[in-house]
């Protein structure tokens, strides 16, 4: 860590995280297990994939009188994916439920996510490295990295590193890939007798981990706060200079719930939700309209600025530029050659207009430029489009202009639109956590320990009633197996644990659509200001929106 402090830093390093009062005794809690379980879907095939965990029970824990001795033991650590705030007090959380299960137990980080598993690279944690992070944002205690563990040589490198270091358990921390790597690592340690237990803790910004029994994926709150207090403050530049629009584009590959908490911490004018757009079977033209017509309303009104909001996967959901993505994945791996020896861009974009089919180049032909070039330009290593270098903010923003221009040169329109473009996403990922996240967090990583006191194995830390004060927090853990469907991944079916997209149907989306109307047409702004982590609880311990609507009875 940077010897450089800030004020806060030394401040929130005298933060005491909340834990449930199951905990508060140590980790050594009682378990209570219930029925057996089955899967999210496609019992049988996941039931033949993992024979020694499934139907696994749910566990829940329970202050115990007595603090029961457990057997010395080590543990392992690895944070994967990408960052999200609150993973050090998760590692701290782990660290100190360890020490409460035997003094004498040790936490080693596997350093820059599973690749450190896997080759063997490591430190051990002490009471001066986990102190220095405690309430810290970022992952830069042990670093992250994108490594799958699915391999049976992986997993025996991994299984021969812990050997050497007497480690006994594992615990990772990451989101439904890396909780889904983590189950099949359980699953051969327990099948191949490896004495080494998996426990698994749910991070994702993206907020898509989540179930009956994961009430939130860490990190979500603080990055929400975060962006939404960017939004607020764009919103009110928007209302003091009255001339621009501001097209924001919001991370979340696959699930648009960033996107829908921040619309109801901000009150913008216009939001995209992709689970909406795929749902509805909206065309990219349909989309274009309903903005133009949002600004068209508000120029009318002598409103020449707003706010919208678009979730960065968004470009997957609509049907015609899904198709066209696949058709030009396929196209691209086809003519690699005689594509890749084309030099000017403009020749590439006509080369790619003779070749796609007529529907496909019709939806090609009608977007920006930039947007064309990024489509047969930027390919990942597999050849295939990377969608998160869309920049759809800025092609919706040029779509909408090109719409109003064809509105006012028919009469339709007679208003002023100039536009800024933003993407929200590296500014949250690393923020010191809110105080929910850092008592979410540090509760998780204790629950995590409490599972691996309580000897059990493929599980997924579990902490409910986070709407509650923590005394009414719910601490457990659930079978990771429950979470899990099959899916189809590079040709093949594959256990996945199934993500949570927006259900149109819950509390949360269905609040903002009763609200969208008013919003688009008024200035409704709220304004959330900065994380606050000082002060009367109202505004220092308040949960997400979401959870909020979808607690409420």
């Amino acid at each position: 860590m940077s010897a450089a402090v800030s004020a806060l830093q030394k401040a929130r390093a005298a933060y005491t995280p909340k834990l449930p009062k199951a905990l508060r005794n140590g980790a050594a809690a009682k378990a209570i297990t219930g029925e057996p379980t089955a899967a999210a879907g496609d019992v049988e095939k996941i039931k033949a994939l993992f024979t020694e965990n499934f139907g696994s029970p749910m566990v829940t824990f329970e202050a115990a009188a007595a603090a029961a001795a457990v057997s010395e033991f080590n543990a392992g650590v690895i944070l994967s994916g990408g960052q999200a705030p609150g993973g050090h007090n998760v590692i701290a959380g782990l660290y100190d439920g360890l020490k409460s299960l035997n003094k004498n137990n040790k936490l080693y980080g596997f350093l820059k996510g599973p690749d450190g598993l896997v080759k063997n690279e490591y430190i051990e944690l002490t009471d001066e490295i986990i102190d220095a992070y405690r309430n810290t944002g970022g992952f830069d205690m042990i670093g992250s990295g994108r490594t799958k563990l699915e391999k049976v040589e992986q997993f025996e490198a991994g299984k021969k590193h812990c050997e050497a270091l007497n480690i006994k358990a594992l615990v990772i921390v990451g989101g439904d890939d890396s909780n889904t790597n983590a189950c099949l690592l359980a699953e051969y340690y327990k099948k191949t007798n490896a004495g080494i237990r998996v426990v698994g803790c749910p991070k994702t910004i993206d907020g898509d981990l989540k179930n009956e029994y994961i009430e939130a994926s860490f990190g979500f709150d603080t990055a929400c706060r975060v962006y939404s207090e960017l939004i607020g403050n764009i919103g009110r530049d928007a209302n003091s200079a009255k001339k621009y629009w501001h097209f924001i584009k919001l991370m979340g590959r696959s699930a648009s719930h960033i996107a829908l908490e921040c619309a109801l911490q901000t009150q913008p004018n216009a939001t995209i939700i992709s689970e909406e757009v795929a749902e509805k079977k909206t065309t990219l033209a349909e989309i274009v309209d309903y903005l133009a017509s949002i600004v068209a309303d508000r120029a009318a009104n002598g409103m020449n600025f707003g706010v919208a909001l678009i979730p960065e996967g968004l470009v997957e959901f609509i049907p015609e530029v899904k198709a066209l993505i696949a058709e030009l994945n396929d196209l691209l791996a086809k003519e690699e050659a005689a594509f890749g020896a084309i030099t000017e861009a403009d020749e590439k974009i006509a080369f790619l207009l003779n070749k796609l089919s007529a529907d496909k180049a019709a939806v090609y032909a009608s977007l920006p430029r930039t947007i064309q070039l990024q489509l047969c330009l930027d390919r990942d290593p597999h050849g295939n489009v990377q969608v998160s270098l869309i920049e759809t903010e800025k092609m919706l923003a040029e779509m909408v202009k090109t719409k109003l221009a064809s509105w006012k040169a028919e009469g339709k329109y007679n208003g002023k639109f100039s536009t800024q473009t933003h993407f929200f996403g590296y500014e949250g990922r690393c923020a010191a956590p809110s105080n929910f996240d850092a008592d979410y967090c540090y509760s998780l990583g204790y629950t995590a320990a409490a599972l691996l006191g309580a000897n059990v194995t493929g599980y997924m830390s579990s902490v409910r009633n986070t709407m509650l004060s923590a005394d009414e927090w719910i601490a457990g853990g659930i079978p990771i197996t429950m979470m899990m469907n099959m899916e189809r991944r590079h040709g093949e079916d594959k256990p996945v644990i199934k993500k949570a997209l927006v259900e149109l149907d819950g509390a949360p989306f269905k609040f903002f659509a009763s609200k969208r109307e008013e919003w688009a047409k008024t200035t409704s702004y709220v304004y959330p200001g900065p994380i606050q982590y000082f002060g009367p609880s109202e505004v220092c311990d308040l949960c997400t929106k979401t959870l909020t609507l979808e607690q409420s009875k």
